[in-house]
């Protein structure tokens, strides 16, 4: 039974307890019995079955479910006390006490459950806080009450053909793409859509597709999970470096966000984009183009995708993800007319978007809730990253920032000689969720430490805060390598 619920009646006069839990332990399995309870919990402990504060069974009563001799459980509970992950409280019982030795990385925190930090600079998160959940809920609800009996049975491949239909205006109009209906796949997100996409390029014969570096590790991932080996070209200032393209004959396959480059904030300049057209063209190849923060630009607008230039030659990625929040799961793919039957025929690993959901969206969409929202969004964002930039160059005189005035992150280029994975650590101790920017590189260390500093979820009276919070555990992590 997992952690923190009541499973009897003994169990309701405890705080957050764990009378009944699963352990993994077999206990005809091979080495002591004792080991083996010691690992089971252990694995509870890390995995955030067992958080800290949770009390665990009387040794009596575990000995007892165990069938095994109670010294076997109160040793094992002695030594995880003594190591410090159990604490033993008068009157109290035993309790975890923590996780681990050291604190976790921000990633897994943000997907095991672990405690908010007091601070989440944590790229990839929109505005939580500003999630229009009455126009949300009043869409539902609207779209509940008309709903055809049709749509209530099982999805249509492709996604339902209004929001496919809506997406297709929405993507001309907005981001100057070159998209019909037909040519619209609704998908659950980027990575959703990215795998579809590339599992029909691999089913082709295709072998490797060249990606930013850095970028999204996550990506990298799913590329190469669908048959595809990621090739990593350097990003600089100007975005991608297309010309490395030339060394590297077996790609026919790019993947690039040329709108706003993540993490470098970089803008795929003018020469680059049509020099990757062009690549295309001559080799006959795919660009798989991230739409990533497109509609976030603060100081002009946005540039137009590469989609709308070369519609036969572009795949167009995008999601609501970064413009509403992650858990409406709703993304979709703008497929060339010679890909779209081979994207079909890969399907989907798990269900699509309700459809409920997607008419919703559809409704957003055409009642202009989504531009109202988006529009307000922008002038949030703009303001932050105004408050948070002129904070960070006040506190941190040394460091660099860098990136176009776009999207939700800016990417902050340490001192030389400063370990980010250990400023990294120092933050989350303080309760600061961070990313560091080698985390983010396949090619290996990058030649300046940074930081990859996410504000769309912050609020903007704490930039400051952020500010000299960051000051702090840059500090703190230099001095201890300066101390070893």
């Amino acid at each position: 039974m997992a952690s923190g619920r009541r499973s009897n009646s003994a169990s309701r006069s405890q705080t957050n307890s764990a009378w009944e839990i699963f352990l993994e332990l077999d206990v005809h399995g091979s080495g002591t019995l004792h080991s083996r309870l010691r690992s089971a919990l252990l694995a509870a402990i890390h995995d955030g079955r067992l958080p800290p504060g949770t009390a665990l069974p009387p040794s009596r009563k575990l000995a007892a479910d165990l069938t095994c001799s109670r010294w076997v459980v109160t040793e094992v509970y002695a030594q995880l006390i003594a190591q410090g992950y159990l604490e033993g409280r008068p009157g109290s019982g035993t309790r975890v006490a923590r996780s681990d030795r050291t604190a976790p990385q921000p990633a897994a925190a943000a997907h095991t459950g672990a405690p908010v930090p007091r601070l989440d600079l944590a790229p990839g998160l929109p505005d939580l806080r500003a999630f229009p959940c009455k126009e949300w809920v009043a869409a539902i609800r609207a779209e509940a009450q008309r709903v055809a009996l049709s749509d209530l049975g099982y999805q249509a491949p492709g996604g339902h053909a209004r929001l496919r239909l809506a997406l297709a205006d929405y993507l001309r109009r907005v981001r100057g793409a070159r998209a019909a209906a037909d040519d619209v796949i609704v998908c659950t997100g980027i990575t959703d859509g990215l795998m579809r996409v590339c599992r029909a390029l691999a089913s082709a014969g295709l072998r490797a597709v060249a990606v930013e570096d850095p970028t999204w590790p996550r990506l990298r991932r799913a590329m190469a999970t669908c048959g595809l080996a990621p090739i990593p070209l350097v990003v600089d200032e100007q975005g991608l470096r297309v010309a490395d393209l030339a060394a590297h004959p077996e790609v026919r396959v790019v993947a690039v966000a040329p709108a706003h480059q993540y993490p470098t904030g970089a803008l795929l300049a003018p020469a680059r984009r049509a020099a990757l057209l062009e690549w295309a063209r001559r080799v006959n190849g795919v660009v798989i183009e991230d739409d990533y923060d497109a509609e976030f630009r603060y100081d002009r607008p946005p540039v137009a995708t590469l989609q709308g230039i070369d519609p036969g030659r572009v795949v167009l990625l995008g999601s609501l993800s970064k413009r509403l929040s992650p858990a409406v799961g709703i993304g979709w793919m703008v497929v060339p007319e010679r890909w779209v039957g081979a994207v079909h025929e890969q399907g989907a690993p798990t269900p699509g978007p309700s459809t409920l959901d997607q008419l919703a969206i559809a409704r957003l969409i055409e009642t202009g809730s989504l531009d109202r929202y988006l529009r307000a969004a922008r002038q949030r964002y703009r303001a932050r990253r105004d408050a948070l930039v002129a904070a960070l160059e006040r506190e941190l005189p040394a460091c660099r920032l860098s990136g176009i005035e776009a999207g939700t992150h800016l990417l902050l280029t340490l001192p030389a000689g400063t370990d980010e994975t250990a400023v990294v650590f120092e933050a989350a101790a303080r309760g600061v969720r961070v990313w560091s920017l080698g985390r983010h590189r396949q090619l290996g260390e990058p030649a300046a430490p940074g930081l990859v500093i996410g504000y769309g979820n912050l609020s903007l009276g704490r930039a400051e805060e952020a500010a000299r919070e960051l000051a702090a555990v840059i500090a703190r992590a230099n001095r201890r390598v300066v101390g070893r």
